[in-house]
């Protein structure tokens, strides 16, 4: 990139000194082109020269790019216009052809010379100052480019593990109530119940480990998933727990967090249709609305007591980490709210934006 800009800048400058004099005189001695890319050739070597001294002063102290930076292009300024006179005077212009000039200028020769000399300067010294600064500039550019995608980078992982731990959060606290479960099944010697419930706990982990927690699944694998951890409490339960289902068809195919529902119904089974001699109900529907995605969930538990819409001292991990997990995926843009069901139990709306897939999902 260094050279494109620098090659292709110069040889810019170069046609654009050709033709001002073409322009400014109307006829161009035929040797004059040659001296523009004779002088600008020379331009570039010695702005090379620059890049080599700012690539020294790049780590050293500001203060010192600073007066490398205007003393290294003044002195290029000064050394440039000083070949081009040489170059000008002994090639274009001879001795004789100057000498007569100046004499014709009479008194006014002196006053020329230095105004030649102070134009000639500083014009070199600007061209090699603009060098410098289009260097530094695109420089520097690269460098803030370089830390912004470096920053970007570096919230890009942050913001995966931070996903992927609350993901894998999941996993000890579900296993501990499981394994727990399959503890009291064995002490009371239940153990048909208990070698089922390991059983059906292999194939849940199985899918767990298999399915990556940085990618979302659409809404029908998730309740195939469920229907895994269903199974476990189940053998628990038998037919005092029942699932009611209710999806719209475009709705099975939205994206969603992997396992975003299994510690929601963890949750309802838990507090409330553990709680019930007599089991209880869940209900999961979903529908698609104004390009986003509508989940409920219910269930007929004993429900609890709600503050602004909120548990007050809720201590499990399950509501809580679903929370986080919507808030660091979707932002602003997604919103989970707890009601109670009528006549008793707790319903949860989930609101996330309605996102396709496009691939079609193999069929069992």
């Amino acid at each position: 990139m260094f050279w494109v800009f620098h090659l292709g800048g110069w040889i810019l400058w170069g046609f654009y000194k050709y033709l001002l004099t073409a322009t400014t005189f109307g006829e161009v001695d035929p040797g004059y082109s040659a001296y523009v890319a004779v002088i600008t050739v020379i331009g570039i070597a010695i702005s090379v020269f620059l890049r080599y001294l700012y690539h020294f002063l790049w780590d050293r102290a500001l203060w010192l790019q600073a007066i490398g930076f205007i003393g290294g292009s003044s002195l290029a300024g000064y050394l440039w216009i000083e070949l081009r006179s040489k170059i000008f005077y002994g090639w274009i212009e001879n001795a004789e052809e100057t000498a007569a000039y100046y004499e014709k200028l009479g008194d006014l020769a002196e006053l020329y010379q230095k105004v030649a000399f102070v134009e000639g300067n500083t014009g070199s010294i600007t061209i090699m100052l603009g060098w410098s600064i289009s260097y530094f500039a695109i420089k520097y550019y690269r460098v803030f480019q370089e830390v912004r995608e470096g920053a970007l980078r570096s919230a890009t992982m942050a913001h995966e593990a931070q996903l992927k731990m609350l993901r894998y959060q999941l996993n000890p606290h579900f296993l501990f109530n499981t394994l727990n479960a399959i503890s009291t099944l064995v002490l009371e010697r239940n153990t048909d119940l208990a070698n089922r419930m390991v059983t059906k706990l292999s194939s849940f982990l199985r899918y767990s480990l298999d399915n990556d927690p940085m990618t979302k699944i659409t809404l029908a694998q998730e309740l195939k998933a469920l229907q895994l951890y269903l199974d476990i409490e189940k053998v628990r339960f038998e037919d005092r727990l029942l699932l009611d289902l209710d999806i719209e068809e475009v709705a099975q195919g939205a994206l969603i967090p992997s396992l975003l529902l299994q510690p929601l119904i963890e949750n309802a089974i838990k507090y409330g249709i553990a709680r019930s001699e007599t089991g209880g109900h869940l209900k999961i529907s979903a529908k698609v609305f104004a390009g986003d995605l509508f989940i409920e969930l219910c269930d007929d538990g004993p429900g609890c007591e709600l503050v602004d819409g909120q548990i007050p001292d809720a201590k499990g991990v399950g509501l809580s980490n679903t929370r986080e997990r919507l808030a660091t995926i979707y932002g602003p843009e997604h919103s989970i709210k707890l009601s109670k069901t009528d006549p008793h139990g707790l319903t949860i709306f989930i609101r996330i934006p309605f996102t396709e897939n496009r691939v079609p999902t193999s069929q069992p």
